[in-house]
């Protein structure tokens, strides 16, 4: 089993960046800086920390890491007209090459600190490994630039907490991208729940399986189970009050494959996720249970994403006697009504986060996913990590 390291790793001024597929699209709570309020002080657009000075209305935006995700950063900021895409930095020198004809206007470097100390850049995007977040975000909010960093925010709980108070004193926006809950499908959930359309809710269950991308640095809980973690916290304020996992890794030499978390409430609520790299399909499918309606919700469906059901159970007595008595029966009468599927905003969601991550930092706004909500997070993960060794133990949060 791999845990994130106990120490710091150092980041060297050229960093490799694992390169992957083709760029894609994902198709696919409520984020504070430290002390969960919006910062006192803020470096506003065109502005490169406090010794900076106004250029224009547009925020400079660099990208470090042009592998996997990187590429939909790019392109997604280019194509923003509240910001202007000034460089990226990776060690691939096939993958920079790309990056130049796709965008021949933008600066390509193998070395970090040019990108980071460029005067042009006001906020840095990190889709880099996990075990290179924080040295990669400290030295950028360090540098006066506002940080939206990959899932998760970094490998270690601790080492996110420094990361918040350093935004907090900087002035700076610090935002994780947790990009599924920017999709029109989660946030149509969300109003459902909200508007207590669901009822009660009594289980969230999910599969979020494929073929792949095995990784070196986490588990498959670390990779994919973190996007249900943030989906759960944008839709449930309830917070959880213990966790368990259990896994198996099949790849000699890799971490977990293939495991089943589940997230324990006080209410009665209980939320489910399964995740494997191991798939011969892939999944990404969840439903969640309430009183009044269910919903399943399929991300790898091109348009009818959520389906509503109007079904449930109810439960109904026979005769007078009361319940104890030996002639008490229950009688579960089962409803299936209609089916509802809802218009959803065709936006991509990455379009949606990168626009919401210009809003914070040019009014000065929380993000939805925010420091504190990938603190959470790793803290959730670290807990599921040690009940992964402990065998399914529940392990209190």
């Amino acid at each position: 089993m791999s845990t994130p390291a106990s120490n710091i790793p150092a980041v060297p001024t050229n960093v490799r960046v694992a390169s992957g597929p083709a760029p894609h699209s994902h198709g696919n709570g409520n984020g504070q800086h430290a002390n969960g309020s919006a910062p006192q002080t803020s470096n506003t657009h065109g502005t490169n920390g406090s010794n900076g000075s106004r250029r224009s209305s547009q925020l400079g935006v660099g990208v470090i890491g042009c592998g996997y995700w990187g590429p939909n950063l790019l392109r997604n900021f280019h194509e923003n007209r509240d910001c202007r895409l000034i460089g990226v930095a990776d060690l691939n020198a096939d993958r920079l090459n790309w990056a130049r004809g796709q965008y021949p206007h933008i600066k390509t470097t193998t070395a970090i600190s040019e990108l980071i100390d460029n005067p042009e850049i006001d906020a840095v995007a990190i889709a880099t490994p996990v075990n290179t977040h924080f040295e990669l975000a400290m030295r950028c909010l360090r540098a006066g630039k506002h940080v939206l960093v990959e899932k998760p925010l970094c490998h270690r709980s601790d080492l996110a907490r420094e990361l918040i108070d350093e935004a907090e004193k900087r002035g700076l926006t610090l935002m994780v991208d947790h990009t599924f809950i920017y999709t029109p499908a989660v946030r149509r959930i969300r109003q459902l729940i909200e508007a207590g359309e669901l009822g009660q809710i009594h289980y969230y269950d999910s599969a979020r399986i494929n073929l792949g991308l095995v990784q070196a640095d986490v588990n498959v809980l670390w990779d994919l189970a973190v996007h249900d973690l943030s989906i759960i916290q944008y839709l449930f304020p309830e917070l959880p009050q213990a966790v368990s996992a259990t896994g198996m890794r099949h790849i000699a030499g890799r971490p977990e494959t293939i495991a089943y978390l589940t997230l324990h409430y006080a209410s009665g609520l209980i939320a489910h996720c399964h995740v494997n790299w191991l798939s011969p399909v892939k999944v990404r499918r969840t439903l969640i249970g309430g009183s009044k309606k269910m919903v399943v919700y399929d991300d790898v469906e091109p348009t009818e994403k959520i389906r509503i059901y109007d079904s449930g159970v109810k439960l109904g007595q026979t005769g007078t006697a009361e319940e104890g008595h030996p002639d008490y029966r229950l009688r579960i009468d089962y409803r299936k009504g209609d089916i509802w599927i809802p218009h959803l905003e065709g936006k991509e969601a990455l379009r949606l986060e990168v626009e919401h991550f210009l809003d914070c930092v040019h009014n000065t706004r929380a993000p939805l996913s925010g420091g504190l909500q990938g603190l959470q997070l790793i803290r959730t993960l670290e807990a599921a990590t040690q009940s992964l060794f402990l065998k399914g133990q529940p392990i209190p949060l």
